[in-house]
């Protein structure tokens, strides 16, 4: 056995290359203001302002080309509208704005209790080979922040120094939304507010749920990051009003207060919540068009972590080549980019039961009271891992990462000064350890694994009819298909420590005492 095998596996880090993507990804930027004006406006909004009001529905199948026949004409309430609003027709008016005829309709897909507007979805409109392209959007009808400030040069200071993309481009259609009928994104904004905020599951993003559903997310690290992505979003209200008097080339064409005087803190969450859920990372583009919302994607397009299908750039459009073959009818999926399911909770309120990107945090640390710490902080730096180590824990793979930590564990566990000098003063990084500091390794591991699991009020089998159940709330049960996926991975955990454990060659032997044995949480 070693302290530090010869090869260390890399912890894979995904990159963060603005604070938008550190908002997909968990993280939070920082702020360096603060102000509090605010006004009170009604909070029964998932896109920001006046929700639609008793739209007529004209359409339940909406195709892009524009022979397509229309049908299902019929008026439906909202349960915060009012009456006698009438409904834009998102593919009449994107054919009117130059959408090219494409191979794709927008379908419904019904709410669970009927208190709610449908969804809808994009499926294909006919037969689809791989390779084919599903539909294109000219850059006319895509938002960016290019074209909402004008100016790259202001839309990199204001996103490198201030608010994330996904606050200015919700700032941008908060105040496009006070223009109604006026603006030219209204029937886009409007498909927004039908969606609601709502992924394919028809469930919205936990950013948004009362804290008795919150409730279903116990014992899950969700709940924190819930709190954590809040606060970061809160941080970004703070800073609107900075950005309305640095970007007034944007802001001047709207009458209206500034932002902190016009919208609630409650209102600006739910936009920033609706843009989050279909805003689309492009590639090789430059900084001010990278993050993009377009008509027909997300959440239009429902999101599978197993797709390689990609929403990209060509020239002056926006195209998605599809990668499978689809039947007619079939809903058109795209990938969501190598997220654990609880980020697509998070930004899509979704959970995806085949996401091989699924994975557990846990992070050790070595013991900051042992008198060793220095140097087996070095002894670390020199195998490629921190003081405060995150290991990353991926769902199938549960082995590799009991074997990952394993050294640096065994590392903690050091306390004979003698072995210390002998792993500091090694060419390599081996140096071996007794089979009782073994199996006190190994009963730490299988402890935690064991403390985690018990943190949750209910058990495997019940989330398991929870997620059977079609009857049930959608967000209890999208809750508990992701607490169930957490407890398999933290079962297979304990399976392959306690393997290991039977793999000793001495089950007699007690485990080591460690009066400075590693932190884990």
């Amino acid at each position: 056995m070693v302290i530090f095998a010869p090869t260390l596996t890399a912890n894979s880090q995904l990159p963060r290359h603005s604070m938008a993507s550190s908002y997909l990804r968990g993280s939070f930027p920082s702020t360096l203001l603060s102000t509090s004006r605010r006004s009170s406006i009604p909070s029964t909004f998932y896109f920001p302002l006046l929700p639609i009001r008793n739209a007529r529905r004209r359409n339940r199948l909406l195709a892009c080309a524009a022979d397509t026949l229309l049908a299902g004409a019929r008026r439906e309430d909202w349960s915060s509208g009012t009456k006698g609003s009438e409904a834009v027709d998102l593919k009449s008016w994107l054919v009117r704005e130059g959408l090219p005829p494409c191979k794709v309709v927008l379908q419904e897909r019904h709410f669970h209790d009927g208190k709610h507007r449908p969804i809808h979805y994009v499926a294909a409109s006919e037969d689809l080979q791989e390779g084919d392209v599903a539909f294109t959007v000219p850059n006319s009808l895509v938002v960016t922040l290019e074209r909402v400030l004008g100016d790259e040069t202001i839309a990199e200071l204001l996103t490198t120094n201030k608010l994330s993309e996904l606050a200015c481009l919700a700032l941008y259609l908060m105040y496009e939304k006070k223009q109604g009928k006026k603006s030219f994104w209204y029937p886009f904004i409007q498909e927004l507010d039908r969606q609601r905020g709502r992924g394919q599951l028809a469930v919205e993003s936990p950013l948004l749920w009362s804290e008795d559903e919150l409730a279903y997310l116990d014992g899950s690290p969700t709940r924190a990051e819930v709190l954590g992505r809040e606060e970061g979003i809160k941080r970004e209200y703070n800073e609107l009003d900075t950005v309305w008097f640095m970007a007034g080339s944007l802001f001047k064409q709207y009458p209206f207060d500034i932002p902190t005087e016009a919208f609630s803190f409650e209102i600006f969450k739910q936009a920033f919540v609706a843009v989050q859920s279909c805003v689309v990372h492009l590639q090789n583009v430059s900084l001010a068009r990278r993050f993009a919302l377009v008509p027909l994607g997300p959440p239009l397009l429902a999101y599978k972590s197993n797709c390689k299908a990609m929403l990209k750039v060509d020239h002056d459009v926006v195209q998605l080549v599809v990668d499978r073959p689809y039947k007619a009818g079939d809903a058109i999926v795209v990938w969501c980019g190598p997220q654990p399911n609880s980020r697509l909770l998070l930004n899509y309120g979704f959970v995806d039961e085949d996401n091989p990107y699924d994975r557990l945090v846990i992070e050790a640390s070595l013991n900051t009271e042992d008198p060793q710490y220095q140097e087996k902080r070095i002894v670390a730096q020199r195998n490629g891992k921190l003081a405060v180590q995150v290991f990353h824990v991926y769902v199938g793979r549960e082995k590799e990462a009991i074997a990952d930590m394993l050294p640096y564990l065994r590392l903690g566990y050091v306390s004979d000064p003698s072995e210390m000098h002998s792993v500091i003063s090694s060419q390599g990084p081996i140096c071996h350890v007794s089979p009782c500091m073994e199996r006190a390794v190994l009963d730490q591991l299988v402890g935690y694994f064991q403390a985690r699991l018990s943190t949750y009020p209910t058990t495997l089998s019940e989330d398991e009819a929870i997620v059977a159940d079609w009857q049930l709330n959608p967000k209890k049960r999208v809750a508990a298909r992701l607490v169930s996926l957490e407890k398999k991975m933290l079962n297979a955990c304990t399976r392959a420590t306690i393997e290991l454990i039977e793999l000793l060659p001495d089950h007699t032997v007690s485990p080591c005492p460690a009066p400075f044995a590693p932190l884990l949480k």
